[in-house]
């Protein structure tokens, strides 16, 4: 094998990580994993992805050279599957594991399900195909992250493709240890920080570096020099942070790789963007669904959705009631906030 490739480690029994995953994410920025979402749930977001967006070579993909779904595949859904996989208890523990801390002080901020399109052509200097190497924070917050030893946030990236046949894998660059002249303090040397000009495409990206800052961009070459690469399966998690050095880069042409990118982070870190339009926004569906959702979610998966958990200030007689009254018709059982006032 090709010492610039990783493969996912399945995780450890009970859908947990193993510690020496914990570990590798902790230290160098990443771990790639498998097992932690079941097959059927792959399948049907498979299925639910191909019913919804282009077919790989036609006119309308060959146009699409941007990241997302613009919204047609984003939590909450009216796909089940998307919602089943962005709340899955498994996802809650190991993003738990990583940050330290217990699954009903994760805050979802981040599900969205989209395709990346093979193209002959490029499509401008935001083209999204071979993208220039960068770090994540810049469009989840508008601060800077924490020390490398106080994280807030977990990226990933769930593979729905097999590299073999779409290409695009997902580089990296491994953090090594406190003196790594890769993740210098502050992490500002990427394009769109301060004043800085942002450029998608790597060949545009490094072009403008070399005219504009050549000190910078003899270091930015040294990141793509340390490059590993995803060899992904569908199912495979990649599990990152904001401020490990990523890209994607070049799909086959004609093909289609599809990807769900989900991000949570830790309650108290408010300066963290929720990338999507509130949650709440999705009420008032003919289905329902919405409402359904929360009355039939555990006492984790509300909380990762901001719903108030038992022992909350919010919580008196007149609260439960009244969120009864909303919910009860869908099912939701309000024992463990009444207990929680005894």
């Amino acid at each position: 094998m090709n010492d610039n490739w990783i493969e996912a480690e399945p995780c450890a029994s009970g859908f947990r990580l193993r510690s020496s995953q914990v570990s590798q994410w902790q230290e160098s920025g990443f771990t790639f994993v498998s097992g932690l979402v079941p097959d059927d749930l792959i399948i049907k977001l498979q299925q639910a992805a191909t019913s919804i967006y282009p077919a790989p070579g036609s006119d309308k993909a060959r146009q699409i050279a941007h990241f997302g779904s613009d919204g047609r595949l984003t939590f909450p859904s009216q796909v089940e599957c998307l919602n089943q996989v962005t709340l899955h208890e498994s996802l809650l523990e190991a993003v738990a594991q990583l940050l330290e801390t217990l699954p009903s002080d994760l805050r979802l901020t981040q599900s969205d399900l989209w395709p990346k399109y093979g193209r002959d052509t490029r499509l401008g200097i935001q083209d999204n195909s071979d993208q220039r190497i960068h770090i994540d924070y810049p469009n989840h917050t508008l601060a800077h992250p924490t020390p490398w030893h106080r994280p807030e946030a977990v990226e990933m990236i769930l593979y729905l493709s097999d590299v073999q046949e779409t290409g695009g894998a997902t580089a990296v660059v491994p953090r090594q240890g406190e003196e790594d002249p890769a993740y210098r303090w502050p992490i500002v040397d990427s394009p769109g920080i301060g004043d800085l000009r942002y450029i998608n495409d790597r060949s545009a990206a490094e072009e403008y570096f070399s005219e504009s800052r050549p000190e910078l961009s003899t270091w930015r070459q040294s990141l793509y020099q340390r490059e590993k690469y995803a060899r992904f399966k569908p199912g495979d998690l990649l599990m990152y942070r904001h401020d490990t050095w990523h890209r994607g880069t070049p799909m086959r042409t004609s093909s289609l790789r599809l990807v769900q990118n989900i991000t949570y982070r830790k309650s108290a870190s408010e300066w963290i963007s929720t990338l999507h339009t509130g949650w709440a926004w999705q009420a008032y569906r003919d289905n329902k669904f919405l409402e359904r959702l929360i009355a039939c979610s555990s006492l984790n998966q509300r909380a990762v959705m901001g719903f108030p958990q038992p022992g909350s200030s919010y919580w008196c007689e007149q609260t439960i009631k009244a969120v009864e009254a909303r919910y009860g018709v869908f099912g939701m059982d309000m024992t463990a906030y009444r207990q929680a006032l005894r």
